[in-house]
């Protein structure tokens, strides 16, 4: 484990919040990659005192950090332990580590599906690509029920070629695509899928399902990158 200074914290988007921190020395990832965040606390309930964490910050970026959602209610001592940081206090994490992270061949087309808070991953790579000035083809599809849970989506459509939302609550005025992110939904929006680099994120029921469904549906497991948020209900 690794010390590091809270810095600061910032909304991001509806109960979604950025937390930076400093750690005690410099720390070398790749844009996609997870740690732990380790917060003892009295009277933890049975969620404990760690939790994994993607690193929404590029490589790029001084500072690291992590996004994460709050729930309305019954969130656990953890996550109100974390929003109650001050700035100085001292946090441990781990070294980061993870394989959900974008290929060494630049030229691989690629899909992002983001469900919820799995959106975190993608935000990492898509602000290394915009640091760094690389290019790459991405198409992608972001899930949420609200369209104010979207987060970094103005990041989002910098880097990708094509950026779509789908709400499975959408607001009265919504024009964009609405309902459950399936299998034959991604392929009706993205007909020559088999020939993409296809990255799953989100609450693990989701991404367990899609990823099986998009076999079911031709899709090659080698084809398939996959990360899955437990503890979240599914968009």
């Amino acid at each position: 484990m690794l010390k590091a200074t809270f810095v600061r914290s910032e909304d991001t988007a509806d109960h979604i919040k950025t937390f930076w921190f400093e750690p005690e020395k410099p720390i070398h990832f790749v844009a996609g990659q997870f740690t732990e965040l380790y917060l003892p606390h009295p009277n933890a309930d049975e969620r404990g005192v760690k939790h994994w964490f993607t690193i929404s910050a590029s490589p790029t970026d001084k500072l690291i950090s992590i996004t994460t959602k709050f729930a309305v209610e019954h969130g656990s001592t953890f996550k109100q332990t974390l929003a109650a940081l001050q700035p100085g206090a001292i946090v441990n994490i781990a070294e980061p580590m993870g394989d959900f992270v974008l290929p060494k061949d630049t030229t691989i087309p690629l899909v992002f599906i983001g469900g919820g808070i799995g959106i975190t991953p993608f935000h990492s790579m898509a602000k290394w690509l915009e640091d760094t000035g690389e290019k790459r083809s991405i198409r992608m599809l972001y899930a949420a029920n609200h369209l104010e849970e979207v987060a970094f989506k103005e990041l989002f459509k910098s880097i990708t070629q094509d950026f779509k939302i789908i709400l499975s609550d959408p607001p009265a005025d919504w024009t964009g695509l609405t309902g459950h992110l399936t299998a034959e939904k991604i392929q009706e929006l993205i007909p020559d899928l088999p020939k993409q680099r296809i990255y799953i994120s989100g609450p693990e029921p989701m991404v367990e399902v899609l990823g099986e469904d998009l076999e079911k549906r031709g899709i090659p497991k080698e084809n398939l990158v996959i990360d899955y948020f437990p503890g979240y209900t599914p968009i």
